[in-house]
């Protein structure tokens, strides 16, 4: 049977029938972990009938796929059709480096494409959105997270290998495939004199519902309100990073009014009847209406001010010179 018939017949027979529990023999050439922490992945040299172990890192949840770039030499160009490519996952036993016998779940089989450099893909979520190009192949199956580590196999096609091919060997660059997420861990804190009071986030108007638990975003500026009937109400802007979990720390604050008076040196100030103490900055009031006064020898200045929860106002009296010119 000539070489081309053989591999046309692995083909179908591989890509025809899924083989739930294949038992094979292997060479493990070693173990790369896949963390979105390495973005330019990690590098191992394979041979005929050889494979590698890949694992998932930190923060895998930010992945959309696991990247191979196989870098051949350039004698693989005269063996086109010789040797093919599967991965593995729920591999059993799990195992380290050297000679395995292994029973495992073949997810996928492509044959090695007759390039120097060739590149797949495997998706690890439904939503990956990738595509194959013509210097990119995605797998057409999706391997959950949750059936890592995963074995990525090089295998021969044909009987009767040449020395040459026997002996050839092949370098495998493993990356992440990141996607554009991060992540915010929310930390409340709250004033001494009121601990535990219910509030309610908002982030891009929608409600989050549990607090406690790590919120995932798309990568960039995202808007944060709080509501509260017992802390300041608040609104603000924050960016997450790509691939990364960061805390956000909320600052639930007192939401009694608060005033700050100022004034000339020589002013003297006076709310509601009763002199303001310059050394301080501010003072906290109850809402409602509330008198301030301003003296300077014999100039007053009065104004009613209508104070409302929740919010802080600057009460500034300004002394001002204007000069102009007349023909």
């Amino acid at each position: 049977m000539s070489a081309a018939l053989i591999f046309l017949t692995v083909c179908l027979f591989l890509n025809g029938f899924h083989v739930e529990a294949e038992a094979f023999r292997t060479v493990v050439e070693g173990s790369i972990e896949v963390s979105s922490e390495k973005p330019a992945g990690s590098s191992v040299s394979v041979g005929i009938n050889s494979s590698v172990i890949i694992t998932l890192g930190s923060e895998a949840r930010f992945l959309r796929g696991v990247e191979i770039e196989i870098t051949s030499p350039q004698s693989w160009l005269a063996h086109r059709g010789a040797v093919g490519i599967s991965v593995y996952n729920n591999i059993n036993p799990q195992t380290l480096p050297g000679i395995a016998d292994l029973e495992s779940n073949r997810a996928a089989f492509e044959p090695l494409a007759a390039r120097l450099q060739t590149t797949y893909q495997i998706p690890v979520r439904q939503s990956h959105g990738l595509r194959t190009t013509t210097s990119v192949t995605v797998l057409p199956a999706v391997v959950q997270l949750s059936t890592f580590p995963i074995l990525f196999r090089m295998m021969p096609l044909i009987k009767g290998l040449s020395e040459e091919l026997e002996n050839m060997s092949f370098n495998l660059t493993v990356r992440p495939i990141i996607s554009d997420e991060g992540a915010i861990r929310l930390v409340p804190r709250y004033p001494a004199q009121l601990r535990n009071r219910p509030f309610t986030v908002l982030i891009d108007d929608n409600l989050i519902v549990n607090i406690v638990d790590q919120i995932v975003l798309k990568e960039g500026e995202h808007h944060l309100v709080i509501l509260s009937d017992d802390y300041r109400n608040e609104s603000r802007r924050f960016v997450v990073e790509r691939a990364k979990v960061n805390d956000l720390i909320i600052e639930l604050q007192d939401p009694t009014p608060i005033l700050m008076l100022e004034g000339p040196q020589n002013a003297v100030i006076f709310l509601d009847n009763v002199r303001f103490q310059r050394n301080r900055e501010s003072v906290t009031v109850e809402p409602g209406v509330h008198e301030i006064k301003f003296q300077i020898g014999d100039y007053t200045i009065t104004r009613n001010l209508n104070v409302q929860r929740g919010k802080t106002y600057r009460i500034a009296l300004t002394v001002d010179l204007t000069i102009q010119e007349e023909d």
